[in-house]
């Protein structure tokens, strides 16, 4: 008779959670949803705020110059030559 008592109270309890879970589980999804949308719009205002004028060109990144076909020293002697055939 417990183990009936037991079981009902267990089957109640379960259906109950899952009642509660499917009512406020889509709320804190919703939620979460909301804030990561105001903070993506944010973000968008912030970027567009902070483009310059039309015209305007700034550069941040200036690459260092590479040597181009310098042969060291080191390299030993060479000799131009033509072939003959």
């Amino acid at each position: 008779m417990e183990f009936i008592r037991f079981l009902f109270i267990a089957i109640l309890v379960l259906y109950i959670i899952r009642s509660l879970v499917r009512l406020v589980l889509p709320m804190l999804f919703q939620s979460v949803v909301n804030k990561a949308q105001e903070h993506a719009q944010q973000q968008h205002q912030q970027q567009y705020r902070a483009k310059q004028p039309e015209g305007k060109v700034t550069v941040d990144y200036v690459p260092e110059k590479k040597k181009k076909g310098t042969i060291s020293d080191s390299a030993g002697d060479f000799i131009d030559y033509e072939e003959v055939k």
